[in-house]
């Protein structure tokens, strides 16, 4: 029981929370609950299809493979994939992390994960089909260039700024989660 508390300790805080403001101020309260059921469903319904896609990628896709494409030395190539698969994926961003786990359990490298969420929350095609539609071909490739850039200048800077045996701590700690 205590390591069930202890597991969901913000989530119990935040509902103690909930329900105060909702006590002293019943009209905030009702729009709080209102909003947090409207995120709850849609939580609920773009998780389940994720889950399913992971459960088929750490079936399908073996180590040996995530490694020789997207591990370390993969070079341009694990560029390219990583940008890709992350510009391509659907749902909202909070989807993109059970993935980039799956990911570091297979050992992609920290960069290629690092590109991969930033891809997925940037460089997504249906958002790049909307800004050449509505603000021209020019400013979308010019978005998207600034993005990749961006994105890559991130991923640079955070691979830098770990230690081999930070980048060791982070797949050990992915290897332990179901």
């Amino acid at each position: 029981m205590k390591s069930l508390i202890k597991r969901y300790k913000w989530f119990l805080i935040l509902l103690v929370i909930n329900i105060t403001v909702g006590i002293i101020y019943p009209e905030i309260g009702k729009e709080s609950f209102m909003n947090t059921k409207i995120n709850f469903l849609e939580v609920v319904s773009v998780l389940p299809p994720i889950f399913i896609l992971l459960g088929l990628l750490d079936v399908w896709v073996d180590r040996s493979t995530m490694v020789k494409y997207l591990g370390k030395g993969s070079g341009l190539k694990g560029f390219a994939i990583a940008i890709l698969l992350g510009s391509v994926a659907a749902g909202p961003l909070y989807a993109a992390f059970p993935v980039a786990l799956v990911m570091i359990k297979k050992r992609a490298s920290l960069f290629n994960v690092f590109l991969f969420v930033g891809a997925w929350s940037t460089t997504k095609i249906p958002m790049l089909t909307f800004e050449i539609a509505s603000l021209g071909l020019k400013f979308a490739l010019l978005r998207l260039a600034c993005s990749i850039v961006g994105i890559t200048i991130i991923a640079l800077i955070l691979c830098a700024s770990l230690k081999d045996k930070d980048h060791e701590m982070v797949y050990a700690k992915a290897d332990k989660v179901i």
